[in-house]
């Protein structure tokens, strides 16, 4: 059994042409991957252009440039990062602080326990945790005691005291 001189030359040939497309593939598909991954690390056109012709130039040898000089982080992962940072941030700002001497406080607190400022006002109804400034209690539409009434004209104002001072009047005697 003899091998054929041309058979094996035309083999060689079939080889080399296969191996030839493998690698033109593979250096297609580098700068195809270098173009694409750069595009999600970085934003700048002229460095996505640049890392793709230096794997297109340089081949493996530009890849393994490639990845060691590319952003550590996708565009996407800086993204969650940075809201990360600004939601542990965000968390930060919204604990409460004391009016007197700024120091963190508990919403359940009515006073400070380092500057004893007055934090909040108890209902007289519901027992219920009140902001100072709030005229009716939320809860149980309890209005707070001293608090001044929006709507109310002079008139009426002059006959709730009227009232208050003497108990055995009502309101039909005043009309």
């Amino acid at each position: 059994m003899s091998i054929d001189p041309g058979f094996m030359s035309k083999y060689a040939l079939v080889l080399t042409g296969f191996g030839g497309a493998f690698l033109a593939a593979l250096w297609v598909s580098l700068v195809v991957w270098t173009y694409r991954d750069i595009r999600s690390r970085a934003r700048d056109p002229l460095v996505q252009i640049l890392s793709a012709l230096l794997v297109a130039v340089l081949n493996i040898p530009g890849v393994l440039v490639y990845l060691i000089l590319r952003p550590q982080r996708t565009l996407e992962e800086e993204y969650q990062h940075t809201l990360e940072e600004e939601t542990l941030l965000q968390s930060l700002e919204d604990q409460l602080l004391c009016p007197g001497c700024e120091r963190r406080v508990k919403e359940d607190w009515q006073v400070c326990p380092n500057c004893q400022t007055r934090l909040r006002k108890a209902c007289q109804h519901c027992e219920r945790l009140l902001e100072l400034p709030w005229n009716i209690c939320p809860y149980c539409g309890t209005v707070v005691p001293g608090a001044r009434k929006e709507s109310i004209d002079l008139d009426d104002a002059l006959r709730d005291l009227q009232l208050s001072d003497d108990p055995n009047k009502t309101s039909s005697t005043l009309s």
